[in-house]
């Protein structure tokens, strides 16, 4: 079982969130806490693998949090959960290292897709070499970012990537990139880079459908 701390100052909201991750298999939820001093004890006492952490906190920054767990020498993975959307604390979450930044409001299906990547990470049994540069890459944008949201490649958008992560996850099937440009409202060119960085750090999958004649065209579904 990967145990779990949940951290929120809002007590209905960290119960709902203890709920949504007693629902996913292989979790347990093994404490709670509202502040960060409450927090810093938990994890002393329960010594959880992970912690869902809300960066709004009574008594100082989610991220003062974690720079106070690795001062005690706590290495549990953290997983950001906030409404904070501003660029400083995005880089300051990326900076320390968290598994994922997840914004508020979300579902429990949002806070599903992100606990399964953290859990086929966490499980995943090592190999002793990986196959190239390009494994390397992915691996890294995965365990910087569970979304488009973090760590984008210069000249794209938080908000752009999450509109063209949302459209990918309602089609229930998959986009072409004039069809995802349509959608969003963005140009074809646009949206085939966002998509294209969605294949490249393995949250997108890319499939070849090919007609009577040109070329084949390049179809994108979320990757579940």
């Amino acid at each position: 079982m990967i145990e779990v701390l949940v951290v929120d100052d809002d007590f209905m909201v960290a119960r709902v969130n203890r709920g949504f991750v007693n629902t996913v298999g292989g979790f347990r939820v093994v404490g709670m806490a509202h502040t960060g001093e409450q927090a810093i004890a938990a994890v002393a006492e329960h010594r959880p693998d992970l912690v869902l952490l809300d960066l709004y906190l009574p008594d100082m920054f989610g991220l003062d949090v974690i720079t106070r767990l690795r001062a005690d020498g706590h290495d549990c993975d953290v997983l950001v959960i906030s409404a904070a959307r501003e660029i400083e604390a995005v880089r300051g979450a990326a900076r320390q290292g968290v598994v994922g930044y997840l914004l508020k409001p979300f579902d429990a299906a949002d806070l599903r897709v992100r606990l399964e990547q953290y859990a086929a990470q966490h499980g995943a049994p090592g190999k002793p070499l990986v196959s190239g540069q390009a494994e390397i890459d992915r691996y890294l944008a995965r365990a910087r970012t569970s979304t488009g949201t973090v760590m984008l490649p210069k000249g794209m958008s938080v908000e752009t990537a999450e509109l063209v992560e949302n459209a990918l996850r309602a089609a229930g099937g998959t986009l072409s990139a004039a069809e995802c440009a349509a959608e969003v409202g963005i140009s074809r060119v646009s949206a085939r880079r966002y998509l294209e960085h969605f294949v490249t750090t393995g949250r997108a999958a890319v499939t070849l459908k090919y007609g009577s004649a040109g070329r084949p065209e390049r179809r994108y579904g979320w990757a579940t």
